[in-house]
């Protein structure tokens, strides 16, 4: 079993309220990488400059990552900063600085194209379908899942509801919810977009946690891990991503399909991956996590998220 993931590594400038941090290794891909490979191997489709640290590749081989999909090309690496407000849920965009991930056009090795869970992080919708065209959908137990952000609703729409019409399950913000189903109510944006054809919607809340529905009318909730200090938020989104199929994928290894119950702890696993990933800055904590760590967070998600009572009123 394999997770297959397509998506930008970069290098990102952090300013919190906490501190800052230059040039260390971003991207949607790499936060999602770093934190699925504590599941399942997974294969890294990407690009980089010849600027790349060379330090930040052994970043992934001390992980179960293949790089054989990682393309090195002459140019620089995508760059972006970004500054934090106090709350941290609200961010400024310094700089962008595209680099060679401008003409990326991602190529998947034959040898990702049957991969159990095949994830297309957060790019340019076409390059999603891309990507969708390039793996195929015959074994009955893959999953394929997608995340996107309010600038493909804006500027690419058609495209990026073509895409979710190809895949299992959306990964979407709260807001952008609304934005793309153009409604206030949460549970019909959640509508509309299962209609189009996911059998899976996940719908992340930052700092409140994430929703699950799904295509028969069942949702669930989990609320965030409350932390004690969240110094750097950037990925912690990408890293849910990776912790909520890593553990479907890791799932599909001992049966042939997965429930609902694996979808709601799955979703837990999410949490507990994008509550690490605010500790420090980049993916300096996912990059020291333990098994038993997630574990002992997972035991604490059990017993913060569990009552006792009748539903009548007493």
């Amino acid at each position: 079993m394999a997770i297959t993931v397509v998506g930008s590594v970069a290098l990102d400038t952090i300013e919190t309220p906490f501190g800052s941090a230059e040039n260390i290794l971003g991207g949607a891909a790499s936060h999602f990488t770093l934190s699925a490979s504590l599941y399942d191997t997974v294969n890294l489709v990407a690009v980089v400059g010849a600027d790349f640290p060379e330090r930040y590749l052994n970043y992934f081989r001390e992980r179960n990552v293949d790089l054989r999909g990682l393309q090195t090309v002459p140019g620089s690496t995508f760059r972006w900063g970004g500054r934090y407000g106090l709350d941290m849920n609200s961010r400024d965009t310094l700089f962008t600085e595209l680099g060679v991930f401008a003409d990326f056009n991602p190529e998947v090795p034959e040898a990702y194209r049957q991969a159990e869970v095949v994830f297309a992080a957060n790019i340019l919708p076409q390059l999603q379908q891309n990507v969708l065209r390039q793996t195929e959908r015959g074994v009955p137990a893959r999953l394929r899942a997608l995340d996107t952000m309010n600038l493909w609703i804006e500027t690419t729409r058609d495209s990026l509801l073509e895409a979710m019409r190809q895949v299992d399950v959306v990964l979407i913000a709260e807001e952008e919810v609304r934005q793309l189903a153009e409604t206030t109510s949460l549970r019909a944006g959640a509508r509309f977009i299962l209609d189009l054809g996911p059998r899976l919607l996940v719908v992340k809340q930052g700092s409140y946690g994430a929703l699950l529905f799904d295509a028969n009318g069942r949702f669930f909730a989990a609320p965030a891990y409350p932390l004690e200090d969240v110094r750097d938020p950037t990925g912690a989104g990408d890293a849910f991503a990776g912790g909520f199929l890593g553990h479907l994928a890791r799932r599909l290894v001992s049966t042939s399909a997965v429930d609902w119950g694996d979808y709601t702890r799955a979703l837990i696993y999410g949490n507990i991956m994008g509550s690490f990933a605010c500790e420090q800055f980049g993916v300096e904590a996912i990059r020291a996590l333990s098994a038993d760590q997630i574990a002992a967070r997972y035991r604490e998600f059990v017993s913060f998220t569990h009552f006792d009572g009748d539903w009548r009123a007493e």
